[in-house]
């Protein structure tokens, strides 16, 4: 989320014709297009977050700026040349890291949240903890994990919440 991903279609001499067709999970399809003999791009249903990254007969290489979650979907490039018929597609999917934040509750037992994180995060203890995680699913796809910290020992002082996520690991420690 919030970074640029580029796609590259196939590069062939003598291109007649590029066309990229978006399906995207949420809102409808979209295309862009370049005819060679007429030098002429066209854009239908495309947001202005997703066109040519150069000059479409110089690489046809596809740029989504700011990607967000809406993005996700299927992404075909077709290549017509006079070598043949060129396709490459893409399955996009968005990463969404979550936030890390470890608190302690009402009782002074320590709390990890890992806010509205896309895939689901993992949340593990140091030292280790018999918690069960709770999951709280978002309309947007994202998932946040709450985890409390629960001791085999009465003895525990320092612990430490440790996330694992696609997007990047984190951790984050605190004493109750």
């Amino acid at each position: 989320v919030g970074n640029s991903s580029v796609l590259t279609c196939p590069s062939k001499s003598n291109i007649t014709m590029i066309t990229w067709k978006i399906s995207p999970k949420i809102g409808g399809p979209c295309t862009l297009g370049y005819r060679a003999d007429q030098n002429k791009t066209d854009r239908t249903n495309c947001s202005g977050s997703m066109n040519w990254k150069f000059r479409p007969d110089w690489d046809p290489t596809l740029e989504i700026q700011q990607v967000e979650t809406a993005h996700e979907g299927n992404y075909t490039c077709e290549v017509v040349a006079t070598e043949g018929n060129f396709h490459k597609t893409y399955n996009l999917i968005v990463l969404v890291p979550p936030r890390l934040t470890l608190y302690c509750d009402a009782h002074g037992n320590p709390e990890c949240k890992a806010a509205a994180g896309k895939p689901v995060a993992q949340i593990s203890w140091v030292p280790e903890s018999n918690s069960t995680p709770r999951k709280e699913v978002h309309g947007n796809g994202t998932v946040t994990v709450l985890s409390k910290f629960t001791a085999y020992s009465t003895k525990v002082t320092n612990t430490t919440c440790i996330l694992s996520h696609l997007a990047g690991n984190q951790s984050k420690s605190i004493v109750c």
